[in-house]
């Protein structure tokens, strides 16, 4: 018995403990800080359906705002300037004029779709500029270009050899350039020019899978064609010219040009600006040395007759731009790519080359 009675004492004794240690324990959490939170408001523990019905609801919110947002800030960017890489190597545009003529031959309505030969150029950056301050602000980045591209180069210079055809979507038919080393300087050309536009806070597209190319041929040139049921450039057109080796460009000067104004009279884009790649040793390279002496002697607007300010220096060099110095860098570019063919016409003389920049300065005026 009195072994029975000591096992139940000790029962009670172990329960009564745990009881104590509870209650104690209890005791303990109330004290603490978070003893009057409810966990389950807190830590915003809910129904877990309705928590996805209203994220969903939310993202798909947020995501037609970002649509909306797109698709405003796309009908707000009409690029209406871009940088261009002018060909003017006769052998390269004479070739393209003898596939354009072929393809005419095949649909005679595709005339309306060539590009002239004035016109023929390779587009490193697109941009829009609105007005007279944002002009000059992209010359003035152009001008910021020249030492980085010189940069890049190292001292040599950049030949771009264009060779094949292939299109964009069957809508743009275009002379692809080939592969070699000058791919990577081209490119980096390229970023560098779409940072230094934006740095001056130009709206500059991305380059994003940017692919140097010659267009020749657009559909979206001659709009009545696809009423007329040509919706897309055939292939067969140009087969014969797949891997056609056009010539080689040597790249000499990069342009700020309008899509807009009204084109020169040689068929190329107005130019507000230009920086010419390299340096040159002929007769046309010093009437290009007389012009950069002349920027000294022109009347900067300053009464005190002190440095001409950025804006004076903008409006200078778009002056600059319009006289006969590139008129005379093209012609001995020309001279130089076409002297070993014969009948090219490539002898220039360099008074004539002064004239006829005069005569472009007249007709200017």
């Amino acid at each position: 018995m009195e072994s029975s009675e000591c096992e139940n004492v000790s029962k009670e004794t172990e329960a009564f403990e745990e009881e104590e240690f509870e209650a104690s324990a209890m005791d303990s959490l109330i004290d603490m800080p978070f003893a009057t939170v409810d966990i389950q408001d807190e830590c915003a523990i809910t129904d877990v359906p309705h928590i996805n019905l209203e994220r969903s609801k939310e993202n798909e919110r947020i995501s037609k705002d970002q649509i909306k947002k797109k698709k405003k800030k796309q009908k707000d960017y009409q690029p209406n300037y871009f940088l261009s890489i002018p060909i003017t190597n006769k052998e390269i545009t004479r070739g393209i004029k003898i596939l354009q003529n072929a393809i005419i031959q095949q649909d005679k309505q595709l005339a309306k779709a060539m590009i002239s030969d004035g016109s023929f150029h390779i587009t490193l950056l697109v941009m829009q500029l609105l007005n007279e301050e944002e002009v000059n602000s992209g010359i003035g980045a152009l001008l910021e270009l020249k030492p980085f591209i010189e940069e890049i180069l190292q001292g040599k210079q950049l030949i771009l050899p264009f060779q094949g055809i292939d299109t964009f979507g069957n809508q743009v038919g275009f002379v692809k350039l080939a592969e070699g080393d000058h791919i990577n300087p081209l490119l980096e050309i390229a970023e560098t020019a779409k940072r230094t536009f934006q740095e001056k806070g130009i709206l500059a597209r991305e380059n994003r899978g940017f692919k140097p190319h010659l267009t020749f041929m657009k559909l979206s040139k001659a709009p009545r064609l696809r009423k007329k049921g040509v919706k897309k450039i055939d292939p067969e057109f140009y087969e014969k010219f797949i891997s056609h080796r056009f010539g080689e460009e040597m790249v000499h000067r990069i342009d700020l040009c309008s899509m807009l104004k009204k084109k020169q009279s040689n068929g190329y884009y107005h130019c507000e600006s230009s920086i010419v790649i390299g340096e040159l040793e002929s007769p046309s390279s010093t009437v290009l040395q007389r012009y950069r002496k002349d920027i000294s002697s022109w009347p900067s607007g300053d009464k005190n007759g002190g440095e001409p300010d950025d804006a004076e220096l903008v409006r200078l060099s778009k002056r600059l731009v319009e006289n006969a110095v590139l008129k005379a860098v093209q012609q001995y570019l020309e001279e130089t790519q076409n002297k070993s063919k014969p009948g090219d016409g490539s002898s220039v003389k360099t008074q004539e080359a002064d004239r006829n920049g005069t005569d472009s300065d007249n007709n200017r005026k």
